[in-house]
């Protein structure tokens, strides 16, 4: 790679389980996390009875379906420039495009109209009022904050492309004359109308409608990785003489809770990294395989070297409703991963908690309420004994003690729980059989 870092300039979001960056979807029709990552683990089967957490994710998983797949939009004539930049893309992928992509230029006005109507038709906005109960309750956003509204905001003040595979048509705010930022731009969206053309992205779908937020964060990585590490390479081999690379204002985030911001950007920077790994490691023909046989985990993105053989292992958190006091009902289930409790442990602690959720091998939340109480069990499972201890130290020193607890659980797991207030926690833990109060 190039010794200079050259930022995400192109960024726009997909509102399906989670927001992300382009209208894109991934995958090989998904499997369930499964299998095991470590010598010492065995594998065992996850219950899915209808109290189930997988049984309830499904029941709970509230997504409307993506748009259909249509013929492409015709393509017309390509302005010069703009062919200058596809074949550079050609050059620098090493694939050729099988048919010409529609570029559509609009103005910042027209994109946002267009993307914010698209959320305000697509976004599951009662998913994301329970999960923002649930987010809340852990602590990754602050009291009150809603997942949509960040989102929406997200979205207004980033978005500059996008491909659309729906209909195969790349948009983008366009100029009268290409700086080199705008040509980053394009090489982007451009890398993902090719990808698309080869490896057919709308395989993401089934992730994004089944709520698998793992499994579609991972592919998005290699997605976004792909575009992000062809446009660096075709500012880089295609210098222009005339222009300077900087990076392009994307707006404010103000008000946007640092946790979805982290999330929101992490496919971009954990992605490049993944298929660097990849091209060192086998070049063009290994990137392939990345979108061939899409990553399942940000383990595996975060650390290329766990592709694709280290699998997560499957866990389930039985349903504590019963066993509360009250009238509870299940409030959210959601598959959690390496890049999560990462973005979770750098909002809450003082000091980089860099590694500290390294050695992960599976993981889930689930979440009940009672109509004005909440509460949340965090389950997590470790390569080794000791992956687990350092997770627990780290998350323990992190954690309000009036809120939450955390317990290591026979060697490679490790189990917290966040309530809304103090009662609600020490029923959580006598429901768990463990003591709320931390020593």
């Amino acid at each position: 790679m190039n010794a200079r870092r050259l930022r995400l300039v192109a960024i726009v979001a997909t509102f399906a389980v989670g927001a992300t960056a382009c209208t894109i979807e991934l995958g090989t029709p998904p499997v369930g996390p499964s299998g095991v990552s470590s010598p010492d683990a065995s594998p065992s089967p996850v219950p899915t009875g209808e109290r189930s957490a997988a049984a309830t994710m499904a029941a709970l998983c509230d997504v409307p379906p993506p748009p259909a797949r249509g013929e492409p939009k015709p393509a017309g004539e390509t302005p010069a420039d703009i062919a200058e930049v596809e074949a550079q893309v050609e050059q620098t992928r090493g694939l050729d495009f099988a048919r010409p992509v529609a570029v559509e230029p609009v103005t910042a006005e027209q994109i946002q109209r267009r993307l914010l109507a698209n959320f305000e038709r697509t976004v599951p906005e009662e998913l994301y009022a329970r999960r923002s109960l649930a987010w809340q309750t852990i602590g990754v956003i602050p009291p009150g904050a809603e997942i949509t509204d960040a989102l929406r905001a997200f979205l207004s003040g980033q978005v500059v492309g996008y491909y659309n595979p729906a209909n195969r048509a790349l948009v983008y705010i366009g100029q009268d004359e290409l700086t080199t930022n705008s040509r980053f731009i394009l090489a982007h969206e451009l890398t993902h109308a090719l990808d698309d053309q080869h490896f057919d992205l709308t395989r993401l779908d089934p992730l994004t409608t089944s709520c698998d937020d793992e499994a579609f964060m991972a592919a998005l990585g290699a997605v976004e990785g792909s575009a992000q590490f062809t446009a660096t390479r075709v500012i880089i081999g295609f210098p222009d003489a005339n222009e300077d690379f900087g990076a392009t204002d994307p707006g404010s985030t103000e008000g946007v809770p640092p946790f979805i911001v982290r999330t929101q950007l992490w496919p971009y920077d954990a992605g490049m990294r993944f298929i660097d790994a990849m091209n060192d490691a086998g070049g063009r023909d290994a990137v392939d395989g990345a979108l061939e046989r899409m990553p399942v985990s940000t383990e595996q993105v975060i650390h290329p070297e766990r592709y694709p053989n280290d699998t997560p292992t499957p866990l389930d958190v039985a349903d504590l409703a019963p066993e509360l006091p009250g009238r509870w009902r299940d409030l959210d289930v959601m598959l959690v991963g390496e890049a999560w409790l990462e973005s979770m442990l750098w909002v809450w602690a003082s000091d980089d908690p860099d590694g500290a959720a390294a050695g992960w091998d599976g993981g889930l939340y689930r979440a009940w309420t009672d109509g004005d109480r909440v509460a949340v069990v965090l389950k997590t499972v470790w390569d080794t004994s000791a992956d687990a201890r350092e997770f627990a130290t780290t998350l323990r020193s992190t954690v309000d003690a009036r809120r939450a607890f955390v317990r290591g659980l026979e060697g490679r797991i490790v189990v917290a729980g966040f309530a809304s207030d103090r009662e609600v926690l020490d029923a959580l833990g006598l429901a768990l059989g463990v003591s709320a109060t931390i020593p």
